[in-house]
C-alpha cells in the first residue's frame, strides 16, 4: 500500500473533523440529544408513519435539510469530488440493507457510535466502532484479494 502524497490534505480533514465535532456538541448542548444520523432521519419518519405531530421534530428535520444542502454549499467554493461507484444496483441495494439491518442491532449508526459514543466513553459504542471497523475491513481483504 503507498500513500498518494501529493492528493493527501491534512488540513482539510483536519477542519472538517473539527466542524463535524463542533456540530455534534452544538447539537448536544442545545438539544439534550445525540446527534447520530440513523435516529435523526428515522424519528421524523416516524412521526409521519404514524400520524403525529411533527412539530417535535422540526429540529431534526432542519438537521436533515442541512445535510442535504451540504453539498450544494461547498459546489460554491469548490468542486465536488468525483464520484465513482464500482458495483450494480443489486450491490448498492444488498449494502443499503445490510447497513439498515446493523443499525437496528447496534442502536445506532456509525456517526452516532463513532463520533457521539467514543466522545461520550460509551463502552457499547466502542464495541460497536470495534465491530463495524472490524467488518469494514474483513470485507475489503475479502473482496480485494480473496475474490
Amino acid at each position: 500500500m503507498t500513500i498518494d502524497w501529493n492528493a493527501f490534505t491534512p488540513w482539510s480533514a483536519l477542519a472538517g473533523g473539527l466542524v463535524i465535532g463542533l456540530a455534534t456538541a452544538l447539537y448536544l448542548l442545545g438539544n439534550g440529544r445525540i446527534a447520530g444520523i440513523a435516529g435523526i432521519v428515522a424519528s421524523p419518519l416516524r412521526a409521519l408513519l404514524s400520524g403525529a405531530r411533527l412539530a417535535p421534530e422540526v429540529t431534526r428535520m432542519l438537521f436533515i435539510a442541512g445535510l442535504l444542502v451540504a453539498p450544494w454549499a461547498w459546489s460554491l467554493f469548490a468542486p465536488l469530488p468525483a464520484m465513482q461507484v464500482d458495483v450494480g444496483w443489486f450491490g448498492i441495494v444488498a449494502a443499503g440493507l445490510l447497513v439498515g439491518v446493523g443499525v437496528r442491532m447496534g442502536n445506532g449508526c456509525t456517526s452516532g457510535h463513532g463520533v457521539c459514543g467514543l466522545s461520550r466513553f460509551s463502552l457499547r459504542s466502542l464495541a460497536n466502532v470495534l465491530a463495524f471497523m472490524g467488518a469494514g475491513v474483513v470485507s475489503v481483504f475479502v473482496l480485494r484479494h480473496l475474490l
